[in-house]
């Protein structure tokens, strides 16, 4: 009978637990990052990673210390290394964030429901600072490469960002200039923009060369 009552008693924290967890990392994902990005592949991401992490951490708390935290560990930055494509600074950071919360909640079985919801509260707060805070985002960039090495002078910059934002179709805030190839008249500029929308850079702006099929 105890041990029915034992076993009640941790599926019902687990679930406590677990839905505190998905209404504060799901208003983040929703209300804050896919409300500014409208990224549905990251929204489906970020979910998963955040389910998986807090289940395997809080399924790790009978487990020895050392051997919990070390696959803890593990698992956390190995996420953040397996990537097949390079993530934006905005998309990684946001991860990160998530693995925080998702680490946090799962071990946090002994405290408080206060200190634990002011934590996670404090953690959307940052966010939605970082999100509407204009000083602190960033333009966006591109890679593109050019065919006018005529305008690669400093005192022909101006005309340069002209042409770009004519060719573009955006705002453009400064260029940098990467290597010159004479004899393609060809040069690798990053472009340094204002997105229209308020949106951050798309998933190909840093890529420098076309994939292979």
């Amino acid at each position: 009978m105890s041990g029915e009552v034992n076993e009640f008693a941790g599926m019902w924290s687990l679930l406590q637990h677990f839905g505190f967890h998905l209404f504060f990392v799901l208003g983040l994902i929703h209300m804050l990052y896919f409300r500014h990005s409208k990224r549905a592949e990251y929204y489906f991401t970020f979910t998963l990673i955040s389910v998986s992490i807090f289940m395997m951490i809080f399924l790790l708390g009978s487990v020895k210390i050392k051997v919990g935290f070390a696959l803890g560990l593990f698992a956390i930055f190995g996420i953040i290394r397996y990537r097949t494509e390079s993530m934006p600074v905005r998309e990684m950071t946001y991860l990160f964030v998530i693995i925080a919360m998702s680490v946090i909640n799962a071990l946090s079985v002994q405290i408080d429901w206060f200190t634990l919801a002011a934590v996670n509260i404090i953690f959307v707060c940052a966010c939605l600072l970082g999100e509407r805070s204009r000083k602190m985002k960033q333009h966006a960039c591109k890679y593109v490469k050019y065919d006018r090495i005529d305008l690669i002078t400093p005192e022909k910059r101006e005309d340069m960002k002209a042409d770009l934002e004519t060719r573009l179709g955006v705002k453009v805030d400064h260029v940098d200039v990467g290597s010159v190839d004479f004899l393609k008249d060809m040069t690798l500029l990053k472009v340094y923009y204002y997105p229209e929308d308020g949106n951050e850079e798309n998933t190909v702006d840093e890529m420098q060369k076309l994939p292979k099929n």
